[in-house]
């Protein structure tokens, strides 16, 4: 395939907006992205993020191919931290969560040691109102925080504590891809991940990682993690209070910390979330839409949402942590 760079594709750029593009197929989806696949992933090179508008994506398997087109090779996903529907090998549905609760920015699976570098999203069923899959520049925002917390969190890194149960999120079934306890164990050894084992046959683990890291391919410094949007504190409060109630203020299903462990209060989660807000691009999402995200240099959310609303989503292009600059040691807490 010839190569297409990015400045042969008419880019939209509008302010608040997410970089489009709008494809003509002729009903040739898979072709036209075949044919366009060098700059398609150049443009999301350039700008961090593009939605393509007209491709015309109805089912899953046409969502698939397109993932599979644009990709070298399609991730399996580890520790999920809430059930997903399969399609295929490497094609999922978004992650099951309330439609009218928030999921705040945040980049996907940052608290493993191998993460996608790049998210496709592939919109089948638009829903009536809001949903969007919103975007922001991860070194923008870091560049927004304050200098004392940034440094903070490149000496110490973040904690994140999970508390796997049946009721609530993934099971650590489910998130680790085995029934099988020995397993669960022997990935949590190799992925230096803390873990312990309840009376209840439940799951708790600790794992220590890195909140700012360097892109792989550019070295610009990345706010990279997910400190707010899996801490306590961005829940409803409602639903904050029947779960500590419910399991402790210990046993939430997940929560963050600073990486020494000491508690992030609410007034540092709400600074990250405003932050993030002065930096969202947003843009509805219409039937057909894929939105390409790289994952490091851009976090991403889902808003809330009324009506029906199918997203397929495909993670591609494992990137390990140690090849990022990380400014922790890795390590199990």
């Amino acid at each position: 395939m010839s190569s297409f760079p990015a400045s042969l594709l008419d880019v939209e750029r509008q302010p608040g907006r997410p970089p489009m593009v709008r494809a003509e197929t002729g009903g040739d989806t898979a072709g036209w992205v075949a044919e366009h696949r060098d700059a398609l992933r150049a443009a999301v090179a350039e700008h961090g993020s593009l939605l393509v508008r007209g491709l015309g994506l109805r089912d899953a398997s046409g969502a698939g191919a397109v993932f599979r087109r644009l990709a070298t090779g399609l991730l399996t996903e580890k520790e999920a931290f809430a059930p997903r529907r399969t399609y295929a090998d490497g094609v999922y549905s978004s992650t099951k969560w309330p439609p009218n609760q928030q999921m705040c920015m945040h980049h996907e699976l940052s608290y493993t040691l191998t993460f996608p570098g790049l998210m496709m999203f592939a919109c089948l069923t638009a829903p009536a109102e809001g949903g969007a899959t919103a975007v922001a520049d991860a070194p923008s925002v870091l560049d927004a925080l304050p200098a004392d917390l940034v440094a903070r969190f490149e000496r110490e890194g973040w904690l994140l504590t999970r508390s796997y149960n049946e009721d609530i999120g993934a099971s650590w079934a489910e998130a680790f891809g085995t029934e099988n306890p020995k397993e669960v164990e022997q990935y949590c050894r190799a992925n230096a991940i803390d873990f312990a084992w309840q009376d209840d046959g439940g799951l708790r683990t600790r794992q220590r990682r890195s909140a700012v890291v360097h892109h792989p391919v550019t070295g610009r410094r990345c706010w990279f993690n997910q400190v707010a949007f899996l801490n306590e504190w961005t829940m409803d409060p409602d639903v904050h209070e029947f779960m500590v109630d419910e399991y402790g203020a210990d046993g939430l299903p997940f929560n963050t910390r600073f990486g020494n462990g000491d508690p992030i209060g609410e007034d540092i989660v709400q600074l990250l979330n405003e932050v993030y807000e002065k930096h969202t691009a947003r843009e509805p999402w219409q039937a057909g839409d894929l939105l390409l995200v790289d994952n490091i240099r851009t976090a991403h959310s889902r808003e809330p949402f009324e009506g029906p609303r199918e997203v397929l989503v495909g993670m591609a292009d494992g990137v390990r942590l140690a090849d990022c600059a990380p400014t922790v040691e890795v390590m199990a807490r």
